[in-house]
């Protein structure tokens, strides 16, 4: 097992440039907090490449997978992290994430100086930017690598990481990232920045379904079904976002949610409160954001948040309120 507190992985106080980065990190011992249909999969890919994994979650029956197939389940955040060389956390949001670290029995104090913490959680970028200023007074590494792809993509190993972070801990953390994903893309060494290129990511998705909610009510209405309208579009826009939620919108598979409606109106409040910050008008955004606004008002927060579409679907008289929630 690699220990991260060695000269070769972790020496906050030297110029990344003159650190020493090892060739390759095999056999860590990881903490991994958060084990939703996105974590639990993650977790899975970790033990598959043979690390040491600690898993905590406030579901305690969804360890049990996991412990089958050889992690250790511990009763606290502050349990899971001892000894251990990276916490890995995949939770909401921010107010999540603030719990396991610094709630009772958090994983902030109980760290180890010189591990690394690898937040793969959508974050605002405020709340990302006060982690590695904590993280820095602490002595602990600090990487944020958010993902994108659905449960299915982290089953399979499959996800894109965006990471951002010291080049010296995105390097000795880069085994976790191959473990995850099958692309990872290093984007700056701010941390925050892996979450700007996340919630652009997240808000581009949201645009894409927006788009698809208005053109598949205008097809129904015309009497063309939507399966063959993205089969022509796809000729277009030749993509795999595009077509795997094409097919989700046609087919109105909302539940169970891959990603959660009232997770999408979360993204989109941290997208605005970045392009605020930045002085970077959004308008599609905003509207965007009531769009989630009015699924929330029919009970959608659980749905699938590509029922985003089913508001466009309802304003052409397609769908009653009542189905819209059901």
């Amino acid at each position: 097992m690699v220990h991260l507190q060695e000269e070769s992985c972790t020496t906050p106080h030297l110029d990344y440039h003159d650190s020493v980065i090892p060739e390759e990190v095999h056999g860590m011992k990881i903490a991994f907090l958060g084990l939703g249909r996105m974590g639990s999969g993650m977790a899975q890919n970790l033990l598959r490449a043979g690390h040491e994994l600690v898993v905590y979650n406030r579901t305690p029956e969804r360890m049990q997978p996991l412990v089958a197939q050889g992690a250790k389940p511990a009763a606290s955040p502050a349990e899971a992290v001892q000894g251990v060389d990276a916490l890995v956390t995949m939770l909401a949001d921010d107010a999540a994430v603030e719990t396991v670290l610094f709630g009772a029995n958090g994983a902030f104090a109980a760290l180890p100086a010189g591990a690394i913490h690898v937040s793969s959680s959508t974050l605002s970028e405020a709340f990302v930017v006060r982690l590695a200023e904590e993280h820095a007074r602490a002595g602990h590494g600090f990487v944020s690598a958010p993902v994108f792809g659905r449960p299915e993509a982290a089953a399979a190993g499959k996800l894109r990481v965006v990471v951002a972070g010291t080049p010296q801990f995105v390097e000795c953390a880069r085994p976790i990232f191959e473990a995850i994903g099958e692309a990872v893309h290093v984007v700056g060494t701010q941390p925050q920045l892996a979450n700007v290129v996340k919630l652009a990511g997240n808000f581009m998705i949201m645009a894409l379904l927006e788009a698809l909610g208005e053109s598949y009510a205008l097809m129904r209405k015309a009497g063309i079904e939507p399966l063959q309208f993205l089969e022509i579009i796809n000729g277009l826009f030749r993509s795999p976002v595009y077509e795997n939620y094409g097919r989700i919108v046609a087919e109105e598979r909302f539940s169970p949610a891959g990603f959660a409606a009232k997770l999408g109106l979360k993204d989109v409040r941290f997208v605005l409160a970045s392009a605020e910050r930045a002085a970077a008008p959004m308008p599609l955004a905003s509207l965007v954001r009531d769009r989630f606004l009015a699924l929330m008002a029919q009970g959608g927060e659980s749905l699938d948040w590509a029922a985003l579409t089913r508001i466009a679907a309802m304003e052409a008289g397609l769908l009653s309120p009542s189905k819209d929630a059901s």
